[in-house]
């Protein structure tokens, strides 16, 4: 009886998490086999090489970021401005796609194929946003630079080290989300 070929998904997810711990850098056939407990062998049986390798990382990240989450929150039904939140939750709260995320941005600064797919994604991400918050607001202009604005918080806030005085991150950022959602003050935004 022959040995059990390591599945195609797993080498894909073993990439995306050693993309998202270290870059691109990080991703090495060598390195991915020994945490897999396999010899690299195996590897060549469904890529090529390890360019192969990285488009797979890049596709499955694409659709777990964009089509799966978009497809969640329509199927949770709900609000549009709780939709926007829930999205964002999905997206740049968890442990498994913010790493991913935060590591194709920076990838995407060095190379032009990983930018054009991030303008993909976020450009995704944008028309999302537009459409849920369209459903509050008719000003074109406005759309747009609330849509930016709750794009920015969601990444900017992952680099930014600033304190906020006697209020927390999490009070500023809810109080930030009420603003740009057109919402009333949330009781817990302040301290």
């Amino acid at each position: 009886m022959g040995a059990t070929r390591t599945p195609r998904d797993r080498w894909v997810e073993e990439g995306l998490q050693a993309l998202g711990d270290g870059g691109p850098d990080a991703v090495r056939v060598e390195a991915l086999a020994k945490k897999l407990g396999v010899t690299k062998g195996g590897f060549y049986g469904f890529f090529v090489d390890r360019n192969a390798l990285l488009e797979a990382m890049l596709d499955t990240w694409e659709r777990e970021s964009t089509d799966e989450v978009i497809e969640r929150v329509d199927r949770e039904g709900r609000d549009p401005k709780t939709k926007i939140q829930r999205a964002g939750m999905l997206t740049f709260s968890s442990d498994r796609l913010l790493p991913i995320d935060l590591a194709i941005r920076d990838w995407a600064r060095r190379d032009e194929a990983v930018a054009e797919r991030l303008r993909r994604v976020d450009n995704r991400r944008m028309a999302l946003l537009r459409e849920m918050i369209g459903t509050f607001c008719s000003d074109a202009d406005e759309i747009e630079a609330r849509s930016l604005l709750a794009f920015c918080v969601a990444i900017g806030e992952h680099f930014l080290a600033a304190d906020h005085g006697d209020r927390t991150r999490s009070q500023v950022l809810l109080r930030a989300a009420d603003l740009l959602l057109n919402r009333p003050k949330s009781p817990t935004a302040t301290p």
